[in-house]
């Protein structure tokens, strides 16, 4: 969006975790207000409006009307946490709340790089997007120690990998897919 710059382009203006998302990481978006992309964004307009805000929760209007239902459904990177995403951040501060985004970070390439068989990008994203860092160092662990003396393919890899997640995940009641729209139905 023309005139639309932000310093921090690893968390998003409204809440969504850009250091964490796969479209980021790939270089097909360089974040909220770090270039091209996002070029209708009504939460981008409404910041310029406003002053120019580097977060919507800086907004005297926050939360305003459109984070009404905002985390119900996902897009490419899942929205369920961008309101308590940006409570945190509020909460302990943009600079520790980058630190753990980083470290989160740095866990999803691992996951990428070591546990990917080509078709769970989208899965170790929303993983790492909807739990917590804590809980990702462990889950971590188990998968290394699951693997480390095992001779496995990349395949029986990702496996184990998806299974820890799933099952760390589902003791949390955390349901790790996106939450796509239903499509009209026409009559």
């Amino acid at each position: 969006m023309k005139n639309f710059q932000r310093k921090d382009l690893m968390f998003s203006l409204c809440g969504l975790n850009c250091e964490l998302c796969t479209m980021k990481l790939d270089s097909y978006c360089p974040g909220c207000g770090g270039g091209a992309g996002n070029q209708g964004c009504a939460i981008a307009k409404c910041s310029l409006q406003h002053g120019d805000i580097e977060y919507c929760y800086l907004c005297s209007e926050y939360p305003c009307e459109k984070y009404k239902g905002i985390d119900e459904f996902d897009s490419f990177i899942t929205h369920r946490n961008q309101l308590k995403d940006m409570k945190k951040s509020q909460k302990i501060g943009t600079e520790q709340y980058n630190a753990e985004l980083i470290e989160k970070s740095e866990i999803l390439k691992h996951l990428l790089a070591n546990y990917n068989d080509g078709r769970r990008k989208s899965f170790f994203g929303i993983a790492v997007n909807l739990l917590d860092l804590h809980g990702l160092k462990n889950i971590i662990e188990q998968i290394n120690s699951k693997t480390a003396y095992e001779n496995l393919t990349l395949k029986e890899r990702a496996n184990v990998a998806v299974t820890v997640f799933q099952t760390v995940a589902g003791q949390k009641n955390i349901v790790l897919k996106l939450n796509k729209k239903h499509a009209k139905k026409s009559c």
